[in-house]
């Protein structure tokens, strides 16, 4: 890595562990990624948020998200490899919308999952969360791919649990596409409430890198900016706990 990057991501490791959370931009998020590798399938792996299912637990509450997820194992070092499919698990004391179930949703896309650009995305997630954790020598990785929309007469919820944790050791989430949105502003709240930070992920490759155990986050409603023309907001989060 060259030294202006190692400089980005010394200040990245800092501001994360001081502060528990670091806001990235795009261009400076694709330096940092495809210096481990080119993202050669940028095109198709963007192109395949137009073929996710719903999400039908969350349908069953009122409202609406499409989704596909996958499960990664990985060491410090060394390739990271894509696990049998499985299902999405979380505890009622983190998710008390959707906690204490097996969800199983549809699976990425295998041209997708081992994939360069995911691949690469995950690569960096490894490299970058291991400088933070460098006791932990194996992860536990979901990904998933999210497209919230909204209309007119419905704003989209991306976090319709609310400010929340993961129940995991770190979190990225990593913007990919916003088509006629307003709002969906990334919030940092500390376990007691207070406001920590917030922003808005606007263009494609902006992120946000977490630390679950130290703070809560959440995305505000978002809305058509035009009334009569389709919306959305696609992001992939990636989730990282020590196997």
């Amino acid at each position: 890595m060259n030294a202006p990057l190692e400089a980005t991501e010394i200040t990245l490791h800092d501001q994360v562990r001081d502060e528990g959370f670091a806001f990235v931009h795009g261009d400076t998020m694709r330096d940092l990624v495809s210096h481990t590798s080119r993202l050669a399938d940028w095109d198709a792996f963007t192109a395949s948020w137009n073929a996710l299912e719903p999400d039908t637990y969350l349908a069953a509450t009122g409202r609406f998200r499409r989704r596909r997820h996958a499960t990664y194992a990985a060491e410090r070092f060394g390739p990271i490899e894509v696990r049998t499919h499985q299902a999405h698990y979380q505890t009622l004391a983190y998710n008390t919308l959707q906690g204490d179930i097996e969800r199983w949703f549809e699976p990425v896309l295998p041209e997708i999952a081992t994939g360069p650009s995911m691949l690469a995305i995950l690569d960096f997630c490894r490299d970058f969360f291991g400088g933070l954790s460098p006791e932990v020598a194996h992860w536990h990785i979901e990904t998933h791919q999210f497209r919230i929309e909204a209309t007119a007469g419905a704003a989209g919820e991306p976090t319709p649990e609310g400010s929340h944790r993961d129940g995991v050791d770190y979190v990225m989430v990593l913007l990919i596409d916003r088509e006629n949105i307003a709002s969906g502003t990334t919030t940092i709240h500390s376990p007691d409430g207070r406001s920590l930070g917030e922003f808005t992920l606007t263009r494609p490759l902006d992120t946000a890198l977490i630390h679950d155990p130290r703070v809560f986050h959440g995305v505000t409603p978002v809305s058509p900016l035009d009334p009569a023309k389709a919306s959305h907001r696609d992001v992939l989060v990636a989730t990282f706990r020590a196997a």
